[in-house]
């Protein structure tokens, strides 16, 4: 966990959010801007920067983003996206990052 992180600090229930998943790896909830109409982060609850900062042969790595990426689906179908949905991750500034703590933004609209 980082101090200064907002998303490390909705972990720790410091900061508020609308919770929509929750268990001992990720947490998912809505995004405080959304883009979408349906527009939430799973974010994994051990701090990583960045995808970046990912390492190939670090097992919890890769164990962590493939559960973040099996659990997209399960969720955005939930949301009432059955006709599709888009995942984004941004890595650093240059590509959009504006939260330095690794999450996938799920979105789409209910059809």
């Amino acid at each position: 966990m980082s101090d200064n992180c907002i998303f490390c600090k909705i972990l720790n229930n410091t900061i508020p959010s609308k919770k929509i998943y929750e268990d001992k790896d990720v947490i998912a909830f809505n995004d405080i801007n959304p883009k979408m109409p349906v527009h939430f982060l799973i974010v994994p609850k051990q701090h990583i920067k960045m995808l970046s900062n990912c390492d190939i042969n670090n097992q919890e790595h890769i164990r962590l983003l493939g559960k973040m990426t099996v659990l997209a689906p399960v969720l955005a179908h939930k949301q009432g996206c059955n006709k599709g949905f888009k995942i984004i991750i941004h890595n650093d500034k240059g590509g959009g990052q504006e939260v330095f703590h690794l999450h996938m933004h799920v979105m789409g609209s209910p059809l």
